[in-house]
């Protein structure tokens, strides 16, 4: 087989890689990647991968090929940024996304697999189904949301073979340094003050990578061309809970937690309903606490070097 991976530099594409090249000896990938801040060469080390150093919005058919799958993993996924610069966003993971749906639909492709998050569905109270109504809070849900609506009309009417699948927040290995867990991490080992927005209450739905990764690949063999399918971790945590579980692993005082003016349009809380992948027999197996260890050892092997 050969697959493209866009994206596969950066933090949940190089987990992907490091996934499928422990369960698949004989597989070409292909990786595109622009290799922004949050992507690097470095990660790709040892992976065997093909790299083409290239935005996916200027993608021609000459860098393109026949895939039996693309896994669309490239986007600008940072909130805050997405706030001061919405405009990107719209390039990137719109644009970007249609770009490579045009190209897929020239060359053909056997699957197109498409990376999106729960934020589409924006603050819950109760978990979040696939047919539930979206409603973006940011211009980076907002820009999923559009992105994902570019898949549905591509599939409907080129008849593109697109399954779309909706993450929680993930956590682990290769994270960029902006990201909460990383933020807690890094400051906490550094000793120094750990922002958290508002009161820390705001609940996300929390993933290992390596769990997302393996459910992602499982929607992309087993999952229905033309549908959408959530992919939890089924461990819900306030902001606060997460910082302090950190904090209690790295034996660091609370007092490092500084609460900050709370973020534009922030939602208070995430939550899905993975029934529907659950029945096609994926579930997340890693324990959190031991995944939350993993990934402090990572990032103080990091700081190490």
């Amino acid at each position: 087989m050969k697959i493209c991976i866009t994206g596969g530099a950066g933090f949940i594409g190089t987990n992907f890689i490091k996934f499928l090249r422990s369960k698949y000896f004989n597989l070409k990938i292909v990786v595109i990647d622009k290799l922004t801040y949050a992507g690097s060469k470095e990660n790709l080390d040892g992976l065997g991968v093909e790299l083409i150093e290239k935005d996916i919005c200027d993608l021609q058919v000459s860098d393109f090929d026949v895939f039996d799958a693309v896994y669309h993993f490239a986007a600008e996924s940072h909130v805050d940024r997405s706030i001061l610069s919405p405009h990107i966003f719209l390039r990137s993971n719109i644009i970007g996304t249609v770009n490579l749906l045009a190209l897929c639909k020239e060359m053909g492709v056997g699957k197109f697999i498409y990376i999106s998050t729960d934020e589409v569905y924006g603050s819950v109270n109760c978990p979040s189904r696939e047919t539930d109504i979206l409603n973006p809070s940011s211009a980076y849900s907002a820009s999923k949301v559009s992105a994902e609506c570019f898949c549905k009309a591509y599939y409907k009417t080129f008849n593109i073979p697109v399954i779309i699948t909706r993450s929680s927040n993930n956590f682990g290995p290769h994270q960029h340094s902006e990201k909460l867990v990383p933020v807690i991490i890094t400051n906490a080992i550094n000793d120094k003050k750990i922002p958290i927005y508002g009161t820390g209450g705001n609940i996300r739905d929390w993933i290992y990578v390596t769990d997302n990764c393996e459910g992602i690949e499982f929607v992309g063999q087993k999952g229905s061309v033309g549908e959408i399918y959530n992919v939890g971790g089924g461990r819900q945590l306030t902001n606060i809970e997460i910082a302090n579980a950190i904090l209690d692993i790295l034996g660091k005082p609370k007092t490092l937690i500084e609460f900050v003016a709370d973020r534009l349009g922030h939602d208070a809380e995430y939550s899905l309903d993975c029934w529907k992948v659950n029945r096609l027999g994926w579930k997340p197996k890693y324990d959190f606490g031991k995944a939350l260890e993993t990934t402090i050892g990572w990032y103080k092997e990091k700081w190490k070097n």
